[in-house]
């Protein structure tokens, strides 16, 4: 189905859902962009790569770029401050219009880029989750569907920590009923995973996909402990089912890193370069207990 064809239709739609004349939605060269407010919403799809064998792109994990109409570019956290108030109905239902107005963004340029193969890795807000009482997925089932994929094809990432420990419950909740709808799920930690606590959260949700950022890493590459940490985790999350994910690999150390430790797929800057081989030999010897670079 022609690009232009679904932007128009999803203009259609939003437009009679709000009883508005507002038309979010804006093709230019080739890529979609989101209108919300004063803000302009466009996309990144960044590849997700088997660790192993980098070449081999299994799906794509797409990241927001939020810019003024002016081209001012804003981080998210100005457009929806944490402390929104979830019971208050305006700011609920704002939250939950630019969700699905950026994963819509999403999906539609996904279409450019990829022939229906693959996984697409979608974030959605804690709060939308929260917002949103029942049926989760349903209204983006309905996205997914126009754009001719199937929920299979999407994995909903929820990133967890500990400003939203007190409703862990409800979050799961609603991620049982994007399963229900035959969504995949992520968990997302802006942590080092190694605590008991958290992977008896993770198997209690039972995700397809568990995140980590090397991000987080920085400053601990040298740390005796790191490697062991990151094998343990590895294993675990291998044991509960799941794929083990190193997201932001900006670095050869941190590539060699995350195929020694043992994780599935891996992102990042680092695999764009076309010095990357991928056939290169592990040398697990500078990651070993002990060792440094």
């Amino acid at each position: 189905m022609p690009l232009q064809y679904l932007v128009e239709y999803f203009n259609d739609r939003l437009g009679s859902e709000h009883r508005s004349s507002v038309r979010p939605f804006i093709l230019e060269d080739g890529k979609v962009s989101g209108i919300f407010g004063s803000v302009r919403v466009d996309s990144m799809l960044k590849p997700l790569r088997q660790a192993l064998k980098p070449d081999i792109i299994v799906g794509h994990a797409a990241q927001m770029s939020v810019a003024t109409n002016n081209g001012v570019h804003l981080y998210v956290n100005e457009l929806k401050p944490l402390d929104s108030d979830l019971n208050s109905a305006e700011d609920a239902e704002s939250i939950i219009n630019f969700d699905r107005l950026s994963r819509t963004v999403h999906m539609l340029n996904y279409l450019t880029i990829v022939h229906l193969e693959g996984t697409l890795f979608l974030d959605v807000d804690p709060r939308h989750i929260l917002g949103v009482k029942q049926d989760h997925g349903a209204y983006f089932e309905e996205v997914i569907r126009q754009c001719g994929l199937e929920t299979k094809n999407v994995a909903i990432v929820l990133t967890l920590n500990s400003q939203y420990a007190p409703y862990y419950r409800d979050l799961a909740i609603g991620l049982e009923n994007y399963r229900r709808r035959g969504y995949q799920i992520a968990l997302k930690f802006d942590y080092i995973v190694r605590n008991v606590q958290t992977f008896n959260l993770i198997e209690q949700i039972g995700p397809q996909y568990v995140i980590q950022s090397a991000r987080n890493l920085l400053g601990r590459l040298h740390s005796d402990e790191l490697f062991e940490q990151l094998s343990q985790f590895n294993a675990k999350i291998a044991s509960l089912g799941a794929k083990s994910i190193l997201e932001h690999v900006e670095e050869k150390k941190f590539d060699a890193l995350a195929r020694n430790s043992g994780f599935d797929l891996v992102d990042g800057d680092y695999y764009n370069q076309s010095s990357v081989d991928s056939s290169e030999d592990l040398n697990t010897s500078q990651f070993a207990v002990g060792g440094h670079y």
